[in-house]
């Protein structure tokens, strides 16, 4: 059974969607929705959780789509408010298992420049035992190396670790390499998951 715990934290610990940012910039929605799948992509973006600099990547979209530049600089410059706010049961399930003094670490696909900044709004976030930030470690999951990394950098055993990510290939990626991995699809649901492998909760 595992006895440590290794978050997500996008969509599991914090509310992200980049389009609370561009409602209030776009008052068409299918204008936004068309912004949002062919120049600001999720592809686009995932480059900066790879380790692309903000910069590099508006520069690049800013040379292919002059008349958006205002949108696309928006995507750095207020980051921000991509993020609604923390997960209330999930981040309550956090300090729950805090309080109970089990292990908890986190992966995430996340810029190197922004994990900072979310760190700073959310304290919850630098209080880990440990965290991977694809951004600066070059690496994305579901790539065995990024949880391989963990292993290695805090001495865990994946047998005794437990994933928790809202992406299910990055669920099977968890579990590819030996943790016992949770789908994560709400607070409550994580709560029973978690109370079947013997967590306190």
């Amino acid at each position: 059974m595992p006895r440590t715990v290794v978050f997500d934290i996008g969509n599991v610990l914090v509310d992200w969607n980049p389009r609370f940012l561009y409602r209030t910039i776009f008052a068409d929605e299918a204008e936004m929705e068309w912004f949002l799948g062919h120049v600001c992509t999720p592809a686009w973006n995932l480059e900066q959780d790879r380790g692309r600099t903000f910069k590099d990547a508006v520069a690049l979209l800013i040379a292919q789509y002059p008349h958006y530049e205002p949108a696309i600089r928006a995507f750095d410059e207020r980051w921000t408010e991509t993020i609604s706010g923390p997960i209330a049961g999930s981040v309550a399930l956090l300090e729950s298992l805090r309080q109970q003094g089990v292990p908890d670490y986190a992966i995430t696909n996340f810029s190197h420049e922004k994990f900072g900044i979310a760190k700073e709004r959310f304290p919850f976030l630098a209080e880990f035992r440990g965290t991977i930030v694809s951004g600066e470690e070059k690496l994305l999951k579901p790539d065995p190396e990024i949880y391989r990394l963990l292993f290695d950098r805090y001495g865990l055993n994946p047998s005794e670790c437990v994933f928790i990510d809202d992406s299910a290939a990055n669920v099977e990626g968890a579990r590819t390499v030996g943790m016992h991995a949770l789908h994560f699809t709400g607070p409550e649901r994580l709560a029973a998951d978690l109370r079947e492998f013997g967590f306190p909760i």
